[in-house]
């Protein structure tokens, strides 16, 4: 019989729509003291600089304004639920590249270029009302308040991408972090189905997953723990499965605890 799948976690898009902006205003404020050798920096993706980077971290919140400007999807469902957003974005990859790579090119400013996405989805998203709204994104239509989900997880993943290529502390909401980690701990849980093993990543998330023996009490036989910044860079494959256990950044013990097979969650 086929393992059930858990309901979906809740998130209060109101505490979401907060913590994208706490999370975007410790990108902009690093930025806005970037020297020109800096911006000029290769990062660990691909051929983008610095530059390009912070100009991508503007669009992932202009994304929300502008998404909501066009007209509402129609059709009483979204397309793309939550957890299925995080398999869903592969396939925009080059063109979401193509796109940074212009937006940087067309914007010199980085100020400007900030300031007007933080007046755009702070005019777009008031500080009221619900998250049930449908709206265009690239990968089919979502709910805001699922669409203001995935902004954590962009932000604080290209925060982390930033710190690496800087070498600084630009600092982590510890509330995006957390719907961060839990999206991608429970895109897991829902990819693999089942009990046999349990990943915790303290102190955000503790989710079971694969299929096979269940434990019902008392310590589980197959289990699995990082932190929060590995756990992220695993499920977006900034690190390896192999390489996180090496350097003892990961711990698995029992027969199933590997989760090689299974990441990255995100391309």
């Amino acid at each position: 019989m086929p393992t059930a799948k858990k309901r979906p976690r809740a998130y209060d898009h109101l505490r979401t729509r907060t913590a994208v902006l706490a999370q975007f205003a410790h990108v902009r404020d690093a930025v806005a003291v970037l020297t020109p050798g800096q911006l000029a920096r290769p990062t660990r993706l691909g051929d983008w600089t610095v530059r390009e980077l912070a100009a991508h971290v503007a669009m992932v919140l202009s994304s929300v304004s502008r998404s909501l400007s066009l007209p509402e999807p129609s059709g009483p469902k979204p397309e793309v639920a939550l957890l299925e957003w995080p398999s869903a974005t592969a396939g925009h990859a080059a063109r979401i590249a193509e796109d940074v790579v212009e937006l940087a090119a067309g914007h010199f400013d980085l100020d400007a270029l900030f300031a007007a996405a933080e007046a755009g989805f702070t005019e777009a998203v008031p500080a009221s009302g619900t998250g049930e709204r449908l709206l265009p994104t690239r990968v089919g239509s979502m709910r805001l308040a699922d669409f203001l989900v995935t902004r954590t997880v962009e932000l604080i993943v290209h925060t982390d991408d930033l710190n690496e290529a800087l070498g600084s502390e630009i600092p982590y909401d510890r509330q995006a972090l957390a719907a961060c980690t839990r999206l991608l701990a429970d895109a897991l849980a829902d990819r693999a189905p089942g009990g046999s093993v349990e990943v915790r990543v303290p102190p955000f998330a503790v989710v079971q997953c694969i299929g096979g023996p269940k434990h019902t009490r008392g310590t589980p036989p197959n289990v699995v723990e990082t932190g929060p910044l590995t756990w992220i860079r695993l499920a977006t494959g900034r690190t390896e499965w192999a390489r996180a256990l090496e350097d003892a950044e990961v711990s698995a013990g029992g027969e199933r605890a590997d989760l090689a097979e299974l990441l990255p969650l995100m391309g």
